[in-house]
């Protein structure tokens, strides 16, 4: 069956809030506004601004986890500062959701996690999560989408050294010596994102990708590249490798000569592997039908 992908051309808090209401999504409880705050240096990352009307009628909270690399949100202190600098705790409630520790959380199939992903311990707060992610490239897993924001991001930092290093590790100065794998890396965000939403349950969890300031470079880049592709819009969707597998084909389909160096780096890490084997896993559907709002 075809998952639906809604799309607007609008990139303003009003249209993030038209596409939200779009979806029909009923998130219930205490929800989770899982975004990405942007590696200090950084200017790329969705700003609060944007955000800010979405998340208040979700009466959400925005929520990240530490990172697996020693930079400016390796440390819960630094962390909190980026919060703070980046403009996001003026808006909302915001909670670093491994500032206590991780929980493993189980899963079934896959190849490389052993049945358990590392995540955020906060992640026991919540009832339901929307996945509001940037979606540009990527210099490890080609492109950073949904698929990317529920594995990486919602993983503790030892979590994130895990699936980077294929299961090999939790040790993030470790996991570096364990890099070599980058099709088995894309497998591990699969079987990682299989247990979030086997944690939530695909009823309370929703995925919107806003696709503006497209860098081949994510947001946890202190110094990204600058975009070379011009904005597209926002895509939103029930379905993550769905809305993912359809943001990797607006790139590949788009007339916009700015894409080259998107492309080139997506195929080069054989990015839509992770899409690929969400599918297998039986996340979501490849297939979808685009429907333009307003």
């Amino acid at each position: 069956m075809q998952a639906k992908v809604y799309f607007t051309k609008d990139i303003s808090s009003t249209g993030l809030v038209k596409i939200y209401e779009a979806l029909g999504a009923d998130l219930k409880g205490k929800v989770a506004v899982k975004i990405s705050t942007g590696e200090p240096g950084g200017h790329n990352y969705l700003q609060p601004d944007l955000i800010k009307n979405l998340v208040h009628k979700l009466n959400g909270t925005i929520v990240e986890c530490n990172t697996a690399y020693r930079g400016k949100r390796f440390n819960s202190e630094d962390h909190w500062q980026a919060f703070k600098d980046h403009g996001f705790t003026a808006i909302a409630p915001c909670d670093l959701m491994d500032e206590e520790g991780e929980i493993g959380i189980s899963l079934e199939g896959g190849k490389h996690l052993k049945g358990i992903n590392y995540v955020g311990s906060h992640i026991k707060n919540y009832d339901s999560m929307l996945m509001l992610s940037h979606f540009k490239g990527h210099a490890m897993g080609g492109f950073g989408g949904a698929l990317k924001n529920m594995s990486i991001g919602v993983a503790s930092s030892h979590g994130k050294a895990w699936i980077h290093s294929v299961g090999i590790t939790t040790d993030p100065d470790e996991m570096w010596n364990h890099t070599g794998d980058q099709d088995g890396f894309l497998e591990s965000m699969a079987e990682a994102d299989k247990a979030v939403v086997t944690y939530f349950g695909p009823e309370n969890m929703a995925y919107i990708n806003v696709m503006n300031n497209i860098s081949i470079d994510c947001d946890c880049d202190s110094n990204p590249h600058d975009p070379e592709m011009a904005d597209v819009g926002i895509f939103a969707s029930l379905d993550p490798v769905a809305l993912d597998q359809c943001c990797y084909d607006t790139i590949m389909n788009s007339t916009d000569p700015g894409k080259a160096s998107l492309v080139k780096r997506m195929e080069d890490l054989h990015a839509i592997h992770t899409v690929s084997e969400a599918a297998n896993l039986g996340i979501g559907s490849r297939e979808y039908e685009v429907i333009t709002i307003d």
